[in-house]
């Protein structure tokens, strides 16, 4: 199994940019006739995590994700980082050619 980080050209700098969740999402609950003082942390998943880059990446995250998904699959890493797993360096070798075919030098994949 290979686990590679993900990174888009910021729409604002053009430099390489990947979302890092820094802790999990908090879910708390309101009742209409009572309080409810619970919250449940919650991590992201990685097709969740990648959708946040909407407007911050040159490129549109849904169609990252259909290219990324027919090679791999998004997951996020223990540190919060967006990263495609695959199963052999070929399938990343294939992931690669079909960003670079699709989006060209926007979308990358680093170790």
């Amino acid at each position: 199994m290979i686990r590679l980080r993900l990174f888009g050209r910021c729409r604002i700098y053009h430099d390489p940019v990947s979302p890092v969740l820094r802790a999990p999402a908090q879910i708390g609950w309101e009742a209409w006739f009572r309080t409810i003082d619970l919250v449940t942390p919650r991590r992201l998943k990685g097709k969740e995590l990648l959708m946040r880059t909407r407007g911050w990446w040159t490129e549109e995250p849904l169609e990252v994700a259909e290219v990324v998904e027919a090679h791999g699959q998004l997951v996020v890493g223990e540190g919060g980082e967006l990263m495609v797993e695959l199963p052999n360096q070929h399938a990343a070798e294939l992931l690669r050619e079909d960003l670079a075919k699709r989006f060209g030098d926007q979308i990358l994949l680093s170790p």
